[in-house]
Parts: C-alpha cells; sequence; structure tokens
C-alpha cells in the first residue's frame, strides 16, 4: 500500500479520495499476518491500556507522576 501524504492548502480530488478510501478497504479485508516482532497481545495486555487523552491538565500531571514512579521502580530493580 503506498503512502498517501496531504499538503497543506491542496485538496483531494473526489476521484483521489474514492480511490484512497478503495485502497483503505481493500487492505482491511487482506488476513492478518503474524508478525513474530510484534506478536498479538493477550486480553491482560490489552486491558492494561490507558486512554493518551486526559480532561484536564491535572488528570495529564497524575498520570506523567505515576509513570515516572513506574519507571523510577523498574530501574531499581
Amino acid at each position: 500500500m503506498a503512502v498517501v501524504r496531504y499538503t497543506v492548502g491542496r485538496e483531494l480530488t473526489p476521484e483521489r479520495r474514492a480511490a484512497i478510501r478503495a485502497e483503505i478497504e481493500a487492505a482491511a479485508k487482506r488476513p492478518y499476518k503474524y508478525d513474530p516482532d510484534c506478536p498479538l497481545m493477550t486480553e491482560k495486555q490489552l486491558s492494561e491500556f490507558r486512554p493518551v487523552h486526559f480532561d484536564s491538565m491535572e488528570e495529564r500531571a497524575e498520570a506523567m507522576r505515576q509513570g515516572a514512579a513506574i519507571m523510577a521502580a523498574a530501574a531499581s530493580v
């Protein structure tokens, strides 16, 4: 699949937009191909994901503090 680049100020033509949409839909229908460098995640691993978007700067700051504490604990092991 080709890399699609968008340049500010240049709108995609309807034909190009339709071609890109068709490429994405075709890619979505392709079968999964196992990659040993990136194995599928377990349900437990998936459940540990947290959102990157925070509603406030305070929530973000708290997440950063928790992350720093986790990194410090891991470094001391």
